[in-house]
């Protein structure tokens, strides 16, 4: 058997690469239909059978992504538009809950900044994510995006954010040898409508990246609360600290991430953000 990675699927049809560097269309073997679907990203088992490639078996996975459906991924590149649409810490924090929950790395990137003026309130915002340690680029006619380029090297990368947010023209600037379809903004309705209509992952300045549909829709309502707030970058040198081991960092007494907050070493914003999406867990229903 030979192994390879997904990188393409539309209905029913797999397109893989294996080791060699080799593409090959194939299909599904029943088993597997009955069982967890592959999904772009997956690392696969493939064998031929007379005229056609199937795929036996799905390897385990380090970790995925229900919306869109992408496995393996290394970080998530999150794009929002500094204008037209307007930058939302609020969106953008929920990206960052999404994709760390996942044990996925969260990157940042501002494109559109030209569009910006110099006192644009953006840029104490851009300035909250760099305090945190996030790492973050900025994009727009004539900023540089070589160090964005270097970070997608070697990686497999998956693509979210705003629609209308430039993520395709941002892929067209680093990789000139193919074109993704862009579009215009929606003016009637203040965002864009998505171009990508299947996963895909493209060979892009010696990494793959994968621009997915499917973030303009997320559910936190399936996160377990402790999950997330231990993943949350922001409270990584802060956990455990706290005088209660269950704490959620929402109301409790002697909370040490709540105390961080207020001496101003966690992002008051990020934090609000997380309290709200707390509120969205909770808020469940029970399933009997």
């Amino acid at each position: 058997m030979k192994k390879a990675r997904i990188i393409k699927i539309v209905s029913n049809r797999y397109e893989v690469l294996d080791e060699d560097k080799q593409r090959f269309i194939c299909v599904a073997m029943g088993k597997l239909r009955k069982a967890k679907s592959p999904v772009v990203g997956d690392m696969v088992e493939i064998e031929h059978y007379d005229d056609r490639w199937a795929i036996e078996r799905v390897l385990v996975r380090k970790n995925e992504l229900i919306r869109p459906s992408i496995a393996n991924v290394d970080q998530a590149i999150i794009v929002m538009s500094a204008k037209d649409p307007d930058f939302s810490t609020t969106l953008v924090d929920r990206l960052i809950f999404q994709v760390v929950y996942a044990n996925i790395q969260p990157i940042l990137c501002f494109t559109k900044m030209d569009l910006v003026e110099k006192d644009d309130p953006i840029y104490a915002q851009i300035e909250d994510y760099r305090k945190s340690g996030y790492a973050l680029y900025l994009s727009g006619k004539g900023y540089d995006d070589d160090k964005l380029v270097c970070a997608l090297q070697g990686k497999i990368s998956v693509l979210c954010g705003q629609s209308g947010a430039g993520k395709s023209s941002l892929l067209n600037r680093i990789e000139p040898s193919f074109q993704l379809q862009t579009q215009e903004i929606s003016k009637a309705l203040g965002r864009g409508k998505h171009t990508t209509r299947h996963c895909e992952l493209h060979a892009v300045a010696g990494g793959w990246v994968g621009d997915t549909p499917g973030f303009s829709s997320m559910d936190f309502q399936y996160m377990d609360i402790a999950k997330l707030a231990a993943r949350i970058p922001d409270f990584k040198d802060y956990l455990g600290m706290c005088r209660f081991k269950d704490c959620i960092h929402e109301k409790e007494p002697d909370c040490y991430i709540m105390k961080m907050v207020e001496e101003g070493k966690i992002s008051r914003i990020r934090y609000q953000n997380y309290v709200d999406i707390v509120a969205v867990i909770k808020q469940r229903k029970i399933k009997y």
